[in-house]
C-alpha cells in the first residue's frame, strides 16, 4: 500500500491545493450568490471524484478499488447534481454537500486505519477525515444557519482539509525521497 501511494504523492497533494483553492474563493467572495457557490462546489466535487477514479483505474493507491470508486462516483453524482440542477435550494445543496462530506470522511479513515501498519504520518489522512465526517454532521444537524455562515464553513473546511492532505502528500513525497536514498 505504502508504494503505492508514495509513487503518487502527487494526486495527493493536487487534492489538497484544489481544496486550498476552493476554500480560498469562498472566503474571499462570500458574497457569490448560491448557483456560484453550487457551481464552485461542483467543480471541486468533479475533479475530486475524477481524481479518485483515475487512483482506482491506474492504481494510484493501494485503498481498494471500490472505495475509490465508490468515493469517485459520490463525488460526479454531487458534481453533476450540481451542474444539472443549480437552482437547488440552499438546504438541499447543504444536505448534499454533508453527505458527500461524510462519505468521503469515512472512506479516508478507513484508509488511515490501514496505512497505520505500514507508515508513520497516516494521521494527516485520519485528521482529514475526521474533519470530513465532523463538517457533513454539522451541517445535517444545522441546517437553516446563514448563508454567509455557510460558505464560511465550507471555506474554513475546504482549507483544513486541503491542507492536511497537502501534509499528508509531503509526507509521501518525503518517504518516497528516503526511499531512493536509501536504495
Amino acid at each position: 500500500m505504502l508504494g503505492l501511494m508514495v509513487h503518487n504523492w502527487w494526486m495527493v497533494v493536487l487534492r489538497g491545493v484544489c481544496a486550498i483553492l476552493f476554500g480560498i474563493f469562498a472566503w474571499t467572495w462570500p458574497g457569490v450568490t448560491v448557483a456560484v457557490l453550487i457551481l464552485m462546489f461542483g467543480l471541486y466535487a468533479f475533479v475530486d471524484g475524477v481524481l479518485s477514479l483515475w487512483a482506482a483505474v491506474t492504481g494510484g493507491t493501494d485503498r481498494p478499488w471500490w472505495a475509490l470508486v465508490l468515493e469517485g462516483l459520490v463525488g460526479l453524482g454531487a458534481a453533476a447534481f450540481a451542474f444539472f440542477y443549480p437552482g437547488i435550494s440552499a438546504f438541499a445543496l447543504l444536505w448534499l454537500i454533508a453527505v458527500w462530506a461524510i462519505v468521503t470522511g469515512v472512506l479516508e479513515l478507513v484508509t488511515a486505519i490501514r496505512l497505520r501498519k505500514e507508515i508513520e504520518g497516516e494521521l494527516w489522512l485520519a485528521l482529514a477525515g475526521i474533519g470530513s465526517v465532523v463538517f457533513g454532521l454539522i451541517l445535517l444537524a444545522r441546517p437553516a444557519i446563514g448563508a454567509l455562515a455557510v460558505i464560511w464553513i465550507i471555506g474554513t473546511y475546504a482549507l483544513i482539509f486541503g491542507v492536511l492532505l497537502v501534509a499528508l502528500g509531503f509526507r509521501l513525497k518525503g518517504v518516497k525521497d528516503l526511499a531512493r536514498r536509501v536504495a
